[in-house]
C-alpha cells in the first residue's frame, strides 16, 4: 500500500478512484491506489465495476461446460471458487464476523466486540458454510436452465445489496466501512440501482430484474439485522450483505426461471 503522504496533495480523479476501488476489491494486478476518502466517493459505481468480474466468471463457467464438458454442479463450484479467488476472499471474513456477533447474547456493545474479535466461532463457520453451499447450489440451478448470464447479474447485484445496506445503516467508527456508508447518498443510490436494473433487464429480461430485486431485499434484511443487533454497521456488515446479496439474487432468478 502507498505511504499516506502520497495522498496529501492528491486531487480527486474519477478514473483513478474507480481503478482504486477495483484494486481494493479484487486481486487484479491494477495497483492503482488513492485515498480512502476519494475511493469511496464512487461507492455507488461499485456494481458496474463488478460487471467485469461477472463476465470473467461467466467465461469461466462457459469454458467449464462447453470445452471441459463438466457437469453443472462441478461448474457451479468452479465459478464460485473463481469469484472468491478473484475478489481475494474479500467479504468472507465479514460473513463469519457478523454471524458471530449476531449469535452471541448481550447488549450491542458486547455483540460489536465479538464481531470485531479476530477469532472465529462456530456460528461464523456454520454461516459461511451455509452461504457458500447455497450460493453454489444457486449457480447450479441457473446453469441447469442454461442461464449463464445470471452469473454476471448476481455478481453485479451483490454490490447492489452492499450499497443498499450502506444506504440504510449508520456507521460504526473508526473503520473502512464507515467511509462507504457515509458516502452512500439517496440520489446516487437511486441512479445506481436504476442503471443496474436496466443492465440486468438487457442481459436477462424479467429474470434479470428479479435478480436485482433479490439483492435489494438482501440489503434491506442485512441492514435490519445489523440495526437490531449492533445499532451501527461496519465493513463486516457490508461484507455479509455482499455475499447474501449474491445468494438472494440467485434465489430470485432461480424461482423466476421456473415460472416463466
Amino acid at each position: 500500500m502507498e505511504d499516506d503522504s502520497y495522498f496529501e496533495d492528491e486531487e480527486f480523479s474519477p478514473t483513478r478512484s474507480l481503478l482504486g476501488l477495483l484494486t481494493f476489491s479484487t486481486i487484479l494486478p491494477i495497483n492503482v491506489f488513492t485515498s480512502i476518502e476519494y475511493m469511496t466517493k464512487l461507492t455507488w459505481a461499485w456494481p458496474f465495476l463488478h460487471i467485469f468480474i461477472g463476465i470473467l466468471a461467466a467465461v469461466c463457467g462457459y469454458v467449464s461446460l462447453e470445452f471441459l464438458h463438466l457437469n453443472s454442479f462441478f461448474t457451479a463450484a468452479i465459478v464460485y471458487a473463481f469469484l472468491m479467488i478473484i475478489t481475494g476472499y474479500n467479504h468472507l471474513d465479514g460473513v463469519m464476523d457478523m454471524a458471530d456477533g449476531v449469535m452471541v447474547h448481550g447488549e450491542p456493545e458486547r455483540k460489536i466486540m465479538v464481531m470485531k474479535d479476530s477469532s472465529v466461532g462456530a456460528g461464523g463457520m456454520a454461516t459461511l458454510f451455509l452461504v457458500a453451499s447455497l450460493t453454489i447450489a444457486g449457480i447450479y440451478n441457473i446453469l441447469d436452465y442454461h442461464f449463464i448470464v445470471g452469473i454476471i447479474i448476481c455478481e453485479m447485484t451483490a454490490k447492489t445489496s452492499l450499497v443498499t445496506t450502506a444506504l440504510l445503516s449508520k456507521p460504526l467508527t473508526p473503520g473502512i466501512g464507515s467511509y462507504f456508508i457515509n458516502e452512500m447518498k439517496i440520489p446516487n443510490y437511486f441512479a445506481s440501482t436504476v442503471v443496474v436494473g436496466i443492465i440486468a433487464y438487457l442481459l436477462g429480461g424479467f429474470v434479470g430484474i428479479c435478480g436485482v430485486l433479490g439483492a435489494i431485499v438482501s440489503g434491506i434484511i442485512i441492514a435490519h439485522i445489523a440495526k437490531r443487533n449492533f445499532v451501527l454497521a461496519n465493513g463486516d456488515v457490508l461484507g455479509m450483505s455482499n455475499e447474501v446479496g449474491r445468494l438472494l439474487s440467485l434465489l430470485f432468478m432461480a424461482v423466476a426461471l421456473y415460472f416463466i
